[in-house]
Formats: structure tokens, sequence, C-alpha cells
């Protein structure tokens, strides 16, 4: 059988090898072979004649198509996380979670991602490659072609449906980050969250989007919409550690004769990066030689635990990548203090990981859950380019000085803000690289390993025995499916809820639970985003780094306006003898780069990856970027938490917004709102004046009051904005009863969005407040009645 047969079909005799191997009893396969999903019920154990008399009763059996003592399954992954970060691998951030994980069970150092979060998420739910199934680019970028469109297919079942439906109860928490971007409003459709049909989740706490606030996140647990406590104590971590616990004691109460399978996926350390202070300051003057040192540090580690080969090398910064030398001293204060809240922020969302694990064990069942803990769902992230307290500036395009960003923060605090609620602050991109030692670039590149080469271990005590070792076999996010399947004997459904499924593209890693030593599996691997792209075949590796530059966002429009793929420079690694892809052979193999460039486009084809560079239209093109199709709203006091990528965007074109309301004496709080702390605009009453503020991202701000208090009584208040182009400055004018109250020239706009996750609200401004002017009164909940409010887009 060749390799891609061997990938695509699990024998069903050959699927339980781990459990006959542990000297344990196997289930015989049920009657029903899982080909064709869900199964049907068995038929009534009853026989009926014409009376009750002439009948017999007798219950139907339960069905068990599970083979003994199936395992709980646990997957922990954590989000924008590379492989120098944590001290498990010898970074500098404590992980003592993910070494207690390291240290009762086994270690793998070669194991990969796809660089960037959804198109990971995507192929560990499938066991497919990521453009296989829709995922070639995130959820909020996604065009057209098959495979970028943001769809899971229903011809690619997830790991939940299929356990489901073999009698696993089900859970997600934290990011999810797979459903299209305009699906995620209150009117769905449902198909794709996370327990809609497509997906098969039996319960959801989290959020949907990319990223959120930790401090007020945009939850959402099931289908209904969630808003956090307005605690000082409150971190959404904890809140998922301990909706997790409280799941396990409710499976544990109701179904305790039924395994599980959890998927803890928290946002952090995804920006922003929100920590209480006294996890950051533990971090203070720990960073103070700045990010170059701290790389020849970590890897100075790495290699005397073992974590790397003796003979690795540590490679160089790219020559568009600031040396920590280059940065003014004035500014090093505020760059030390982001990387000390980042180390706060992660090393408290592997604490929180530790309180799930501990409630295994005090339940009893830890000894037989399959624990998967992925230290990252692509290398650590180089969007806060240069250092930022709002982060997307940079995916916005907007220029902007270090000297701006710290003159805003000292109006709010000076360094002791950083981490809190009133910022979305992001690191230097010097200080991703380091966190990715010793492999080149970050996130987003999909040609060498800083953004797909993750740390992951493996614990579980009744079949795993732990050695500590590091297993070296060339593995990917994808393999975690099939790794599942044969565990429990699954061989993958043909057939799922009448859709014929997709091949399998992932390659088990069972063979390497009982030997580290075992040849790998896994003989082909392309990878690919935003056009940088790679192949591993055999211990051999090429790729190219593409057009852009993840720590570089404005500088790489003009690279992405002039690419052509066809003159992109191949490199050429031999992963047997390099570790760190360090000494690029294609000048001496031109052979084998022509082979592996041949073999990519192959792969490409197979996987719908074409047109390779596709996840960059929208860099060119952003007119064509998801969104709503509708350019006239009516909304009223029920409209809130309308996700900005689904809401009006009034923020970046011109329109018209006209507010019928009913306000009484001094009328305060908020009449529509978009975005949060970290940009947005809001219109509000203010102890009856009329106040309309543009918050630019937190470097600018906006704000004009009409002059003089609104009388109590009916008004119709009108808000006429004007934008040329994308990006442009803004004319507002405010009307109240038809006479000009108020104007406001807004010096620049944001050309894209505001944020990833805050939503449009009309009387309210739920989560993190647009304004500072009632940040102290947020929700700021209008006292008046707001009959409808009308936008038109012009």
């Amino acid at each position: 059988m060749d390799d891609h047969s061997r990938r695509m079909v699990l024998k069903a005799g050959a699927a339980t090898t781990l459990l006959a191997m542990a000297g344990q009893p196997v289930k015989a396969q049920p009657a029903s072979d899982g080909s064709n999903l869900p199964f049907s019920p068995p038929p009534s154990a009853s026989v009926a004649g014409p009376t009750l008399q002439e009948s017999t009763h007798k219950r139907r059996p339960e069905p068990n198509h599970l083979p003994k003592d199936a395992p709980n399954i646990l997957i922990i992954m954590l989000d924008d996380v590379g492989y120098g970060v944590p001290d498990t691998f010898g970074g500098p951030i404590h992980t003592p979670t993910f070494t207690r994980i390291l240290n009762h069970g086994i270690g793998y150092n070669a194991f990969h991602t796809t660089s960037i979060c959804s198109p990971t998420r995507a192929a560990l739910l499938t066991g497919r490659n990521h453009h296989r199934v829709g995922s070639g680019t995130i959820a909020e970028r996604a065009v057209d072609w098959d495979g970028y469109t943001g769809v899971i297919p229903r011809t690619s079942a997830t790991i939940a449906k299929v356990l489901g439906a073999y009698g696993y109860n089900t859970a997600a928490f934290g990011k999810w980050h797979n459903t299209p971007a305009t699906d995620t409003t209150a009117m769905g459709p449902f198909t794709l969250w996370p327990t809609g049909e497509g997906i098969g989740f039996d319960y959801f706490y989290g959020f949907l989007a990319g990223e959120t606030s930790q401090w007020e996140p945009r939850l959402v647990e099931n289908l209904n919409p969630v808003e956090p406590p307005r605690d000082e104590k409150y971190h959404l971590s904890e809140d998922l550690a301990n909706k997790a616990i409280s799941w396990l004691h409710k499976h544990r109460a109701y179904t305790p004769n039924k395994p599980f399978l959890m998927y803890w996926a928290p946002g952090a350390g995804h920006g922003p990066h929100h920590i209480f202070k006294e996890w950051a300051d533990k971090y203070k003057g720990k960073f103070d030689d700045g990010w170059d040192i701290l790389r020849e540090r970590t890897f100075k580690r790495q290699k005397e635990l073992g974590l790397i080969p003796s003979d690795a090398k540590l490679t160089r910064r790219a020559d568009t990548m600031a040396a920590w030398d280059s940065i003014p001293e004035a500014e090093r204060p505020f760059q030390r203090r982001l990387m000390e809240v980042f180390a706060g922020y992660v090393e408290h969302v592997d604490a929180q990981a530790g309180k799930v694990i501990d409630e295994l064990e005090q339940l009893g069942i830890r000894e037989n859950t399959l624990v998967f803990y992925i230290f990252g769902d692509n290398g650590s992230s180089a969007e806060g380019q240069q250092g930022s307290i709002s982060e997307l500036l940079a995916q916005n395009n907007i220029a902007n000085t270090i000297e701006q960003q710290i003159a805003a923060l000292n109006d709010l605090g000076g360094l002791d803000a950083l981490g809190g609620p009133k910022v979305d602050n992001m690191y230097h991109a010097g200080w991703a690289w380091a966190g990715n030692t010793p492999f080149q670039h970050t996130k987003l590149v999909a040609s060498h390993f800083g953004g797909t080469r993750n740390p992951m271990a493996i614990s579980w005590p009744a079949r795993i025995k732990a050695d500590k070792s590091l297993r070296q076999q060339f593995h990917h996010i994808n393999d975690i499916a099939p790794t599942l399947y044969e565990i429990l004997g699954i061989a993958p459904p043909k057939i799922v809820d009448g859709f014929p499924q997709d091949p399998i593209d992932g390659t088990s890693i069972v063979y390497t639970f009982t030997d580290a030593a075992a040849p790998t599996h896994k003989r082909t691997q392309y990878f690919e985003n935003n056009a940088s792209r790679g192949i591993y075949q055999d211990g051999w590796y090429a790729g190219t780094f593409g057009p852009f530059i993840p720590w570089d966002t404005p500088g790489s429009t003009a690279r992405v306006k002039n690419w052509d793929a066809n003159k992109d420079v191949w490199e050429l690694y031999d992963l047997r003898t390099d570790f760190s892809q360090a000494n690029d052979l294609a000048a001496k193999n031109p052979a084998k780069v022509a082979e592996l460039k041949k073999l990519f486009l192959t792969e490409a084809k197979n996987n719908k990856v074409f047109p390779v560079g596709a996840g960059l239209w929208l860099r060119t093109h952003p007119e064509d970027r998801i969104k709503t199709p509708y350019t006239s709203w009516v909304f009223d006091a029920t409209t809130t938490r309308m996700p900005e990528f689904t809401a009006p965007g009034i923020g970046r074109e011109s329109n018209h917004v006209i507010v019928e309301a009913e306000l009484g004496e001094n009328a305060s709080g908020v009449l529509y709102a978009l975005g949060g702390a970290s940009g947005g605009l809001t219109l509000f009453m203010d102890k009856g004046e009329l106040v309309y503020e543009y918050n630019m991202m937190i470097i600018e701000r906006t704000s004009v009051r009409a002059t003089g208090k609104l009388a109590a009584g009916r008004h119709r208040i009108e808000v006429g904005t004007t934008i040329e182009n994308p990006g442009a400055a803004a004319t507002v004018v405010l009307s109240v009863d038809g006479k000009e109250v108020a104007r406001a020239v807004v010096k620049r706009t944001v050309p894209v969005a505001f944020t990833a996750s805050e939503s449009f609200d009309v009387g309210i401004d739920l989560g993190s407040p647009v304004s500072l002017d009632y940040f102290d009164r947020r929700p700021f909940k209008f006292d008046g009645k707001i009959e409808k409010v009308v936008v038109k887009m012009t």
C-alpha cells in the first residue's frame, strides 16, 4: 500500500494495536462498521403482537461502539506561542503544567502547525490539510477560492462529530475562529458554530473571533451571548478553566459511563496581552538585555537540556527585523514592559491549564485521560510590529511612532496601564522572534519553522510509559485526528450525515508512543500561508519566504503588489543534519530544489492551494473583503453584540445615521457605539449634552460636544459622516431636530476594522468601552428610550 492510501485508511484490525499491545482486552468491531455515520439506532428488542397479551416487552440494549476503557481525551492548545517560549523547552517563561505533562509522558520537538490560527484549528479538528477544508487563511480574510472560503465542508467531519457518533460527550472551550465571520450574529446561520450540525460539539463556551479582550471578552455559551462579570478579579483564562471544571462535574453526574473529548483552547498568548499586574511583575528585569541576548540564552539552555541536537545552529535575524541595539534608550522601558506582560500572561494561562489537570486527578480519572498539550497554534506572533498599545494599528497599516504610543499611554497611567483594560497591547516583533528560538522568523511564515514548529507533550498514564524523552519524528497538526481514530479502533467514516468524506491527510503518531527512535511514518507535508510556502519529504525541506513580511505590514504593501510567484527564490535544507534550517543547500543541489518545487505544486493542486498567494488578495483588494450585503439598516435597543465584521462600517465609509429617541432630564448613556477601548466610535448623552467621539486606535481621539443641553422629550438626532476613501479624514456633522449643533474633523480613519471581536451596540456599550469619558460608568446604558436607529451608507 502506498503512503497516500495508508494515510486514508486505518484498517480496523490494526486500529486497536495500542490497546492490544498494552495487554488490554479489545472489544470486537460493532455490527456496523462505522463507515456511514451516524449509526442507525438498534432495533427494538420487544415483540409486538396484535394485543398486549400477545406481545412481549424488553428494553433494547444501549449501543456501544467503543473499545473497553476508551480514554477520555483532553486537547490543550495555546495561541501564538513559539518553540522557545516555555521553560519546558528552554525558554524564559515558567510553564510548570506543560513540564508536568512532559514529565508524566512524552514530548515532541519536530511537531508542526500551519503558521496561522484558523487553518491550524481546522486541520486539528478534521485531520485534513487546511486548504482541503477551506481554511487557507483566517475566517476574516476569507475569499472565494475553494481553499480559502473559511467554510469547513461537511465532507470533512470533525473529531467532535465522529467521536460523538461513537458515544463520546464533547465540549470545546476558548477560542474558536472557524466560523465564517458573517455567520456570527444572533441570526446565524449556526451550522458552523461549534455546536452546529456541521461541527458537532455538544457544548461550547468561549469566543468565536480570532481574539478578544481578556477582561471583557465577547463570549457565547452554545448559541447564547454571555456578558462576563464586571469584576476586577475576572480574567478569561480563569473563567475558561472554571467552566471546563464545571462541565467535568456535570459529565460525572449525568453520564459517568461515557468518555469525553474536551478541546481547551484559550486565547492566551494571542493579543491583546492582558494580565494582572502581579503576574507581569514576576518578570521585572528579566528581559532588560533585549531580544538578541534572550535568544542566545534560550539557545544555550535548549542545548543543555537536550531539547535540540548538540550540533544545531542558532539562525540569524532577518535584515528587516530590528536589533535590540537599534532601539532608542528612551523607548526600552516600554519594550521591556511589553515582554514582561506577555510572560506573565503565558505563565498565567499555563497555570489555568494546570487547574483542569488537577481536577482530572481529584475526580479520579486522570489515569485514563489522554492529554495532548500543544504549545501554540503557530509560532510566536510578530503582528505587534514595533510594539503597540492597540494591536490593530499594524493590521490597518496606520502609520504611527512609538513616541505617539508612549504619549497616549502616559495619558492612561503610563507603563502600569500595559496589560490592563484600557489598552490592547502587543509586544515588539523582536520578542516574538526570540520566542521562536532557534528557528528563523515568526507566525505567518510557513516556509520556516519559526512559524510552524511548536512543542507538544502527550500524557496517558494508563497506556503510555512516561520516559520524559523527546520524539523527533516529523509530524503535523493534521495527525491528531487519525491518532485518535487508531487508538479507538475507528476507521475514518466514508459518509457522515449523508456527505461522502474527503480523505484523511494526517498520519497517526501512535507508533511513536512506545518507540522514540522509530523512523518517521509521515513522508510528505506541504505548508502555505500568504504565499510563504514549503514542502517536506523524507528529511528534506524546500521553501520560499514569499512577499509578505509579518513584522513590517506597511512595508510589505509594495512587495505584495509587485510579487511574481515564479521569481521567488527557494531555499533547501537537509533536516537530517540541520535541525534549525540554518544551512541553505539550494545553490549546491539545484536538482533537489527542482524536484521538491514540483512536488509542492502537485500537493498544492491536490489540496486546493491554488492560486498560491490567495491569502494575500485582500491586502491589495480590500474592497473584496467578506462583509454584509446590506447598505441600510433599522435598529433599536434590542440590537446589541452585532460583531464589527457584520455591522455597518460607519467608521470607515461615508454614512448617515438617524436616532429617534425620547430623552429625560439630563439624559445620559450611549445611543450607539461601535468597537471598544482599542478603537471605535460612539454617540452618547452625558448629563443632557450630546457627545460624539472617534477613538483612532487610542493614539488619536476626536471628541465633540454639542453646545447646551437637550431638553427632555422626543428628538431626532442625526450624524452625517463623509469619508472620501479608506483611511482618509472624516467630516462629522451632528444635527438635532434638523439644526446643526456640532461639527468635527477626524484627521484619519480606520480603513479596515477597529477590533477583531467588539461589536455594534444600540443603547449601551457592551464589552470594552470606546470612550474614556464613561469608562468608569460602563456599559453606560442609555436612561431614555430609543425608538429606532436608521443607518444608511452613502
